[in-house]
């Protein structure tokens, strides 16, 4: 394994003090209820602070690399950047895949859909490994490079337009209140988990929605939003 870290830290031009810290970002939950004896935790604690990192990273390198676009245009392009299905196609891309720590089950699992969010939450979990081993001015360099050959394709066609942020311009321009997401249930095994999870305008639920992850969960919560009729 430390031979292929190694390649791997060459391939992503970030070479890290912590090596168990860069392993970690590929250990998934349902590899630890098979390998409880496993030294590192799973990865999603880094998945949630990468998820923050990338967020800023991101909003800032549009910010600055589109001065005369509004506060919309640059929404749906960090969208277009940051949804489950372009990062894991930048997953893909890297050959994140190959490294990772998944149960027999989680290897043999075909659907698309949890193979996506798999690997998009290890790029997020990537992300908060390297931010924490290396700081934020190296996560900059790294995303930018990548998104530099992203950008003028995302720019001219706008890939993805996503539900959540679709409904917090509405919600924004109807009731001057930002949207949250609750999560409501938790059902199944670790490795087969189903969230449920509520969109809410202040106290007031709007939607639900189930999905694999918390991230699928809320975008269909807000697919299911836009339809009601308050907002057509």
């Amino acid at each position: 394994m430390k031979k292929e870290l190694t390649k791997l830290e060459k391939d992503l031009k970030i070479k890290f003090k912590n090596k168990d810290l860069l392993q970690q970002a590929f250990v998934h939950r349902s590899y630890l209820n098979e390998h409880p004896e496993f030294k590192l935790g799973h990865n999603e604690r880094l998945e949630f602070l990468g998820d923050a990192v990338l967020e800023l990273v991101v909003t800032e390198y549009l910010f600055k690399r589109f001065p005369d676009d509004q506060e919309g245009k640059l929404t749906n392009l960090r969208a277009s950047m940051v949804n489950t299905q372009m990062l894991a196609q930048l997953s893909e891309d890297l050959g994140l895949q190959n490294f990772l720590f998944l149960s027999r089950g989680e290897e043999k699992d075909q659907n698309k859909k949890a193979r996506e969010s798999i690997l998009a939450n290890t790029f997020e979990s990537l992300v908060g490994a390297a931010y924490l081993d290396q700081g934020i001015s190296v996560i900059k360099k790294f995303l930018e490079k990548i998104f530099d050959d992203k950008i003028p394709y995302i720019y001219e066609n706008l890939l993805y337009v996503d539900p959540k942020s679709r409904f917090q311009e509405l919600s924004q321009d109807v009731y001057s209140i930002t949207p949250h997401y609750k999560v409501l249930k938790e059902e199944g095994p670790d490795h087969d988990k189903i969230f449920t999870v509520g969109i809410y305008v202040d106290k007031d639920l709007i939607a639900k929605g189930k999905g694999g992850s918390k991230q699928i969960a809320q975008v269909e919560a807000a697919k299911k939003g836009l339809k009601k009729k308050k907002w057509q």
